[in-house]
Formats: structure tokens, C-alpha cells, sequence
């Protein structure tokens, strides 16, 4: 017989505020991705490696103006 929990995390104030950050960065994240494969694409190119959206990801959050990330 297999058991399952159900669990009803109640994240206080603090930890909400974590959740919604995190949550907004992964939207900007995307966003970002699909612009640049969108304009990639419009270049007559083919869709960009997932290593290489990574790569310029990682530039832009190495700059001053993306350290919120």
C-alpha cells in the first residue's frame, strides 16, 4: 500500500515576497528567451541552442543594471 501526504504549505510574509521575486525573475527569464529567439529567427537564422541562450543569460546578469536578478 502506498501512503500520500497532503500538505498545505502557509508561507509566512517574508517567504511570499521570496516566492513572487523568484516568480518574476523566471518571467523576465523567459520573456527574455523567446525576444531573442524571435529576433533571431526574424535574421533569417535558425532557433538558437539552449547553451547559447544560456550563455548570454548569464552576461546580462553580470551586469549592473540586470543585478536584481
Amino acid at each position: 500500500m502506498i501512503r500520500t501526504y497532503k500538505v498545505m504549505p502557509l508561507p509566512s510574509n517574508k517567504q511570499k515576497m521570496k516566492l513572487f521575486q523568484c516568480a518574476g525573475v523566471a518571467r523576465w527569464a523567459y520573456n527574455f528567451a523567446l525576444a531573442q529567439q524571435q529576433k533571431h529567427n526574424k535574421q533569417g537564422g535558425k532557433f538558437l541552442k539552449d547553451g547559447e541562450a544560456r550563455k548570454r543569460l548569464t552576461k546580462l546578469k553580470q551586469t549592473k543594471a540586470l543585478g536584481w536578478m
